[in-house]
């Protein structure tokens, strides 16, 4: 899925969706985006809230905080492109 049409669908601007995948936002993200991401990606909205707190914890280093979100957002895109296949 391409960054502008998860913005659309997540009903905020691509800037703003940049801000978050870069972790300048990570700390403003309202519960009600948080539902839309899990809605999406039909992920439960606490698996999001898990796996970003122990990118929080403090003992990561940031290269491999940055490391193992791209392997969430990658995750992400395959759960998209499967149920795509699914529904085709």
């Amino acid at each position: 899925m391409k960054q502008r049409d998860l913005a659309v669908k997540l009903g905020i601007s691509n800037n703003y969706l940049s801000e978050i995948e870069s972790g300048a936002k990570a700390h403003v993200i309202t519960i009600e985006l948080l539902n839309k991401y899990a809605e999406i990606f039909k992920v439960p909205a606490s698996t999001l809230m898990l796996f970003s707190e122990q990118l929080e914890s403090g003992k990561r280093s940031e290269k491999l905080r940055v490391s193992m979100a791209a392997k969430v957002l990658k995750m992400l895109d395959w759960i998209d492109q499967h149920d795509d296949q699914q529904a085709a």
